[in-house]
């Protein structure tokens, strides 16, 4: 057997990575589901939450743009459906009419409080699994 190169083992190390991801992130899909969230919804909620912790605190967009693993646009359309859904509202920023501030309802830090105990167990199991019996 040939020994592994350090590259084949940094391909082998990033994609290992990249499959918990993807497994984590459909397994969150799969429990928030029933609540009509997926993963990336609950993730722009969750930064929301933590950011504007008050009633009635905002948040600039653009601080969620390097935040959640998604492109702009991306992100846009994802926060426009949460608005729809009565989870967050969205007003022009008054100093700087390109801003956009984004802020979470009732309605949104009602269902964040729901389901984030659903998230972070998937996290737990998910990251469990990741390390194994030795713990890493």
């Amino acid at each position: 057997m040939a020994v592994k190169t350090a590259e084949a083992r940094l391909e082998e190390r990033w994609r290992g990575i990249l499959t918990v991801h993807a497994r984590t992130m459909c397994e969150i899909d799969r429990a928030l589901h029933p609540h009509g969230l997926g993963a990336s919804d609950f993730e722009v909620l969750d930064i929301l939450a933590a950011e504007s912790p008050a009633e009635g605190d905002q948040c600039r967009v653009q601080n969620l743009v390097g935040r959640v693993h998604l492109s702009q646009s991306a992100l846009s359309r994802l926060i426009g459906r949460l608005e729809k859904d009565g989870l967050v509202e969205r007003s022009v920023c008054a100093e700087d009419r390109r801003g956009v501030w984004v802020a979470l309802t009732p309605r949104g830090r009602g269902l964040h409080a729901q389901v984030l105990p659903l998230q972070r167990a998937v996290l737990r199991r998910m990251l469990a699994e990741q390390e194994g019996p030795s713990g890493g």
